[in-house]
């Protein structure tokens, strides 16, 4: 079964080397994670993954990598300056800050909450008797509008002329260079444009591990239909989407759709579904799927001043502004909920609990695990010849491990989530028939647990075309 609680996981991510905490020798700073040798590895995998899927195998997408720091016009074009905002309310006793609407909705749900008005909070906050986090008070602010984003400053003064944002989302960077991909790239409708990028939000109450953070990745695609056609678009991508988590190994029992009332649309949007998974605190987004309608380009058409109407190629006199559909996935959210459904503590016949990591072959760390029986001098160099044959043969990932025992290290690589195992023994010299013939080795399986032996000629042919 998967992780029940985010301390199991939390724990299981430093001590193997998937996420540290930000900063650690210096106390750290608060909610901010830095992937180790095995997160990284997770996290490329995953993007190439989804990169494959969404882009390289579909003829209707391209990419692209857009700046973090971008015109503060694009900013005031988009609306994220005037409208991008969450209800900010204040602890009177301890002086923390909440958002006021995710304070509620563990009482009210999550549906109810994102309805509120921010006129609303305060008042809901003292008829529903919530009580702060951090000194269990019921003493709160009116609610605030507070603005996400992050400022910064471009060059040596510090003035409003200066004054740029860290990007809080990657789909803007897509939307000003429309004009540029139409003119290099001269796609037909319909079409994509996908990216994976840093974003920025300074959230109010980040929290739950990886879940949110000020600082994360996204994977978006901006996809362009003809208007009138975008209904059947958004219906699409909402199928597809669903199939790519689910192939992925995650439960549908354990993901729902949720639609936005029309009262908690985001202001571009004209429709909203999330695809949301059950964490170990409860139901939280995932994934979201929004129809932008045509209001990012025509925004930008009017600040701009640029024209961005798509004409098409067939009927030149037919000229409008695209509707855009957008399915916007978590990178980090993602990798939280993959390795929360890996985690499995299991009971093995001796009575003994084991803790492996299910993950996708697809995305696990680690492919193949080189484990000599020993550390026998000869026994190891054959282990390490064996090692540089498949370097060199195959382009997986392999680890090398001779520290502890055998059985240590098959701990250490079920906790890694390596879905095989090579040992090599004295039977591969062939100094030991009772444990196999010369130049075969054993393969172990990380989730059945089972053993077969196979020469080292069979194995090296079979690493060579996964």
């Amino acid at each position: 079964m998967p992780a029940s609680t985010l301390d199991q996981l939390t724990s299981l991510c430093k001590r193997r080397g998937f996420i540290f905490p930000g900063s650690e020798i210096y106390g750290g700073l608060a909610n901010t994670w830095d992937y180790g040798p095995l997160g990284v590895e997770v996290k490329n995998r995953l993007k190439q993954l989804w990169w494959k899927s969404f882009v390289t195998k579909r003829a209707d997408m391209v990419g692209m990598d857009s700046s973090i720091l971008m015109n503060p016009k694009v900013w005031q074009a988009s609306g994220h300056v005037q409208s991008f905002t969450d209800p900010l309310v204040d602890c009177r006793k301890c002086k923390e800050r909440f958002r006021g609407d995710k304070l509620l909705e563990e009482k009210l749900g999550i549906e109810a909450a994102a309805v509120l008005k921010v006129s609303q909070i305060g008042p809901m906050l003292k008829a529903e008797k919530i009580a702060c986090p951090a000194c269990d008070a019921h003493d709160w602010t009116e609610a605030k509008q507070f603005n996400m984003m992050f400022k910064t400053h471009q060059g040596v003064v510090e003035d409003d002329a200066t004054l740029v944002y860290l990007r809080p989302e990657t789909a803007q960077g897509i939307f000003v260079n429309f004009r540029n991909v139409l003119n290099t790239m001269r796609p037909r409708l319909p079409f994509g444009i996908a990216q994976i990028g840093k974003a920025f939000r300074n959230e109010i109450t980040p929290g739950n591990f990886t879940f949110r953070t000020r600082e994360f990745e996204q994977m978006e695609i901006e996809y362009f239909v003809e208007p009138g056609k975008d209904a059947d678009a958004f219906e699409e991508w909402k199928e597809l989407v669903w199939e790519w988590f689910s192939s992925l190994g995650i439960p549908e029992k354990s993901l729902r759709f949720r639609e936005h009332e029309r009262d908690e649309l985001a202001f571009y949007s004209k429709r909203t579904i999330d695809i949301e998974y059950r964490f170990p605190w409860g139901w939280g987004e995932l994934f979201g799927l929004a129809s932008r309608t045509d209001h990012d380009l025509s925004c930008h058409q009017k600040l701009s001043g640029e024209d961005l109407t798509f004409t098409d190629p067939d009927t030149p006199e037919k000229k409008f502004l695209p509707y855009t559909i957008e399915p916007s996935f978590g990178c980090d959210r993602t990798i939280l909920t993959l390795l929360l459904e890996a985690y499995t503590d299991e009971e093995l016949p001796n009575g003994e609990v084991r803790t492996v990591m299910k993950l996708d072959p697809r995305i696990a760390p680690i492919d193949v695990a080189i484990l000599p029986l020993s550390k026998k001098e000869h026994l190891v160099e054959k282990a390490r010849d064996l090692h540089r044959t498949l370097v060199k043969e195959t382009s997986l990932s392999i680890d090398f491990d001779i520290t502890g025992s055998i059985g240590k290290r098959y701990r250490r690589q079920d906790e890694i989530g390596t879905p095989k195992c090579i040992t090599v023994d004295f039977g591969t010299l062939g100094e030991d028939d009772k444990q196999g013939s010369k130049d075969t080795v054993t393969i172990r399986d990380r989730d059945s647990l089972k053993q077969e032996r196979v020469t080292i000629a069979e194995l090296v042919r079979a690493l060579t075309v996964v």
